[in-house]
């Protein structure tokens, strides 16, 4: 992709408004996706190792009409190829990953979309109400993080399209500190393992304190309270993933004008997250414009039964023709 100054001036302007148009979602019949493999990601270059990781391949794609787009987060459910996901035009998603013989991406199926209900059982009719940003998986449940009217809500995860929210949780943080466009961006569990005891987990995308560090939270448990994520400016919180270890992968982006396009994941210890700290971590993964990356703004960890580590990312198209649907796979190697 290669943007011109104009052109990224609109995607930036567009992207900064949270403007990406809503999109009629039909649950009861596939959408047809049309997709081309990544083999390479660094472009021009075979190079297959990034710091901490292997590139195991990727997907561009779309569909007829620019339905799919504007995914702002992707999990994993129950094996390494089916995936439900959520979009900040007010859908869910959901499809599976076709692979070829050696195990790399090739294609998408069975991708259906369905409006996330209100709690009155009908689609959400303003975008400020549909904004969902953050997806976590929890047993039974879907937990949901929505920006500009902040809120988090449970859905039952048992069918899909899931029926209207069964509750919402308490966010910890103070809902006068989230700013309207760069509220709650990440939603995950803990393991119940670990020293955080299966706790939902909430990170904002770019709502800093007095010291520009950003609100988080641990939402129930031992840890219960809010902590900060040291902000590394330009970029800003879009996911995050807890790994076996109970460490947080989070995914960044840095977007605009000056510097282009940047995707970085950071790595933040567990044991480093209580009531009142200031957590930063080390960079496992940093690309820009000259790699295979977009509006990254999706990002799972899924743990093989061989012990494998795979980590998934989603881009968010903004439904801009500037922009690419990508979805890419990398292994944890260290």
């Amino acid at each position: 992709m290669t943007l011109t100054r104009c052109g990224l001036l609109l995607a930036v302007t567009i992207f900064a408004a949270g403007c990406a148009r809503a999109q009629d979602a039909e649950s009861d019949a596939p959408i047809p996706i049309n997709a081309q493999s990544i083999d390479t990601f660094r472009i021009g270059s075979d190079q297959t190792r990034f710091g901490a990781f292997e590139f195991r391949g990727g997907l561009e794609f779309s569909s007829a009409g620019g339905v799919v787009g504007g995914m702002s987060a992707i999990r994993y459910d129950g094996s390494a190829d089916a995936f439900i996901g959520v979009m900040d035009t007010g859908n869910w998603y959901r499809g599976r990953i076709l692979r070829d013989d050696d195990g790399r991406m090739r294609g998408l199926s069975d991708f259906r979309m369905a409006p996330i209900l209100s709690d009155a059982g009908v689609p959400h009719e303003r975008k400020s109400q549909a904004d969902a940003e953050g997806l976590a998986l929890d047993g039974d449940r879907l937990i949901v993080g929505f920006e500009h009217n902040h809120r988090v809500e449970i859905f039952d995860r048992s069918s899909f399209p899931p029926a209207p929210p069964e509750g919402s949780m308490s966010m910890v943080m103070p809902r006068a500190e989230l700013r309207r466009n760069a509220g709650i961006e990440t939603v995950m569990v803990a393991p119940e393992d670990g020293p955080l005891a299966g706790a939902p987990v909430l990170v904002s995308e770019r709502s800093v304190n007095a010291d520009g560090d950003i609100y988080a939270a641990v939402l129930s448990g031992p840890q219960e309270g809010v902590f900060f994520v040291k902000r590394h400016p330009p970029f800003d919180i879009t996911d995050g993933a807890f790994l076996p270890d109970g460490d947080i992968l989070l995914l960044e982006r840095r977007f605009s004008l000056s510097e282009g396009i940047g995707m970085r994941i950071r790595r933040i210890a567990v044991a480093d997250i209580r009531p009142g700290a200031v957590v930063d971590g080390d960079v496992v993964l940093d690309a820009s414009f000259g790699d295979q990356i977009d509006n990254m703004e999706g990002l799972d960890v899924i743990e093989h039964a061989d012990g494998r580590i795979s980590v998934i990312l989603v881009s968010d198209d903004n439904h801009l023709f500037l922009q690419r649907n990508l979805m890419l796979e990398f292994e944890l190697v260290e």
